[in-house]
C-alpha cells in the first residue's frame, strides 16, 4: 500500500497565478510551475521572516520537508528571473486545514484535509475502511472543538 499524502497547510491562496516576463510572447514563453505550498514556504520564510522551525510548524511538516519545499521554490523563481521564464502558480498537496475524523460505524480514525472532508456537506464522503457515510469530526477529550476549529464547515455542529 502506498504511503498516504501528507497535506501541507497553507494560509494564503493567491488571486494572481501567472507571471510573464515583459516583452516575451505568451505563446512561446517557457514556464515554471510553482506549487501552492512552495509559494507558502516563500511567503513564510522570505516575506514574513520566520525561522525555519516556525515555518515548518505552521505548514504541518518536518523541518527537512520544509527545507526541500523552500529550496524547490527558490530554484524555480531564480530560474524564471535569470532565464526569462514565466511562473504559473497552482497544484500541489495543500489544504487550508487538516481535520481529525472518525467513522461512527467502525470507529476508525484518520486525518483528512478540510477540502476532502467538506464533501460531507453533499453526502459524498465515506469511510475509507467500511464505506459508511457516518463520518464526523473527531474531537479529542479536553481539546475543545478539535483541530479544525474555525475552518471546518461543521464548526459548532459537532456530534
Amino acid at each position: 500500500m502506498a504511503r498516504p499524502v501528507k497535506w501541507r497547510r497553507v494560509e494564503f491562496i493567491p488571486n494572481v497565478r501567472h507571471f510573464i516576463p515583459e516583452g516575451v510572447r505568451n505563446s512561446t514563453v517557457e514556464e515554471n510551475l510553482l506549487q501552492i505550498e512552495e509559494l507558502e514556504a516563500l511567503r513564510l520564510k522570505d516575506l514574513e521572516g520566520l525561522e525555519q522551525e516556525a515555518c515548518a510548524e505552521r505548514m504541518g511538516v518536518s523541518r527537512q520537508t520544509f527545507q526541500r519545499i523552500l529550496n524547490s521554490a527558490r530554484q524555480k523563481v531564480a530560474d524564471s528571473l535569470v532565464n526569462g521564464k514565466a511562473i504559473r502558480i497552482g497544484g500541489g498537496y495543500f489544504t487550508r486545514n487538516v481535520c481529525q475524523v472518525y467513522c461512527r460505524q467502525c470507529m476508525a480514525q484518520w486525518d483528512e484535509s478540510y477540502e476532502n472532508f467538506s464533501k460531507t456537506k453533499e453526502g459524498g464522503y465515506t469511510c475509507p475502511h467500511c464505506g459508511s457515510n457516518e463520518v464526523a469530526c473527531h474531537v479529542p477529550p479536553g481539546q475543545g472543538r478539535g483541530f479544525c476549529y474555525g475552518h471546518c464547515w461543521r464548526y459548532g455542529q459537532r456530534g
